[in-house]
């Protein structure tokens, strides 16, 4: 076996404060422009193609100024930033005011009231962080980013490729046979490799009789291979950093390169996969992410076995044409 992880792309636009703060304010202009399509008596919202053009060029105006270069750049991002804030708080403040008063006649108000409440809070939190970022200076900790209001579960994954070496969706760990058939996959929730190494064993171990799993190097912690080592007759788990004289010997083996020559097989089985559909999900919400990673692993598989069933069928029609 072999085990492997790569990343399956959300289906996001790069992610900044301001123009995730410009996300939140033009959907709860949408949600908005429901309810007055609906409900010809709401007042109150005469100029929301005005809110609309207002925030777009704000978050146009603080864009620019942190591309252009020049002389005095830090005070003209500062003054686009003030602008495109204020711009954001009169909005947040007048739908604060007004939304109590949209009528709730059906349960189709309610859900678009429910997405106005979850827009608004995406709105005040990027006026929050937009401020704390580029008016104070602040660097915000990582667990209170978002890196997409419409697919929270995105996360932002560095595995220090030169291209690309930023990924924004989740991380998919896949595991292959001898015959490339993946027979387990996980999405992984804010984990990393080795983490997921014990769990992964505790899943296959008991559904089959392993002779040979190979790792790469990100999978490797001491107690994993200690673990493995146990129940794996020929383990491949090679140690990131200095090896001591024990491991050279141990990874100079000829049995050991071999079988670490023979991992680079599943790097061809993730680029099929990605190839075929896997590498970025066009669905939306995250339960609808992990149906399509599911239906994308099950295909793959069904294609595995179809191609081999083809080439049995041809070499017995080839036998019986001899």
């Amino acid at each position: 076996m072999k085990t492997d992880s790569f990343v399956v792309e959300s289906n996001v636009h790069f992610p900044t404060d301001y123009n995730l703060l410009w996300d939140s304010g033009r959907k709860c202009i949408d949600v908005l422009g429901k309810f007055i399509k609906k409900h010809d008596g709401i007042t109150g919202w005469r100029k929301l193609g005005f809110w609309c053009k207002n925030l777009k060029s704000g978050m146009r105006a603080l864009g620019q100024a942190g591309r252009s270069g020049g002389k005095g750049k830090e005070e003209r991002v500062l003054k686009a930033a003030a602008d495109y804030l204020h711009k954001a708080r009169l909005f947040s403040d007048k739908l604060a005011r007004e939304k109590p008063g949209l009528p709730l006649s059906d349960m189709s108000d309610c859900v678009l009231l429910m997405e106005l409440d979850y827009y608004q809070s995406m709105l005040e939190k990027h006026i929050d962080l937009v401020e704390r970022r580029i008016i104070r200076g602040e660097i915000i900790p990582h667990g209170e980013k978002l890196f997409s209001i419409f697919e929270p579960y995105t996360e932002w994954i560095t595995k220090g490729k030169q291209n690309p070496n930023v990924e924004l969706g989740k991380n998919l760990q896949v595991t292959t046979d001898q015959f490339h058939l993946i027979i387990d996959y996980k999405i992984m929730e804010h984990e990393i490799d080795k983490s997921c190494v014990i769990a992964l064993a505790d899943r296959v171990l008991p559904k089959f009789k392993v002779e040979t799993w190979s790792f790469d190097k990100g999978f490797h912690s001491k107690d994993n291979k200690e673990l493995l080592s146990l129940l794996i007759p020929c383990l491949i788990m090679p140690k990131k950093g200095k090896l001591n004289q024990k491991e050279k010997e141990q990874e100079g083996g000829k049995t050991f390169k071999k079988l670490r020559n023979r991992h680079s097989a599943i790097e061809s089985n993730i680029n099929e996969l990605e190839h075929r559909g896997l590498d970025r999900c066009p669905d939306k919400s995250y339960p609808h992410f992990k149906r399509y990673v599911g239906l994308g692993v099950c295909a793959y598989n069904l294609r595995r076995i179809g191609a081999e069933l083809m080439r049995q069928a041809i070499k017995a029609e080839l036998k019986r044409a001899a």
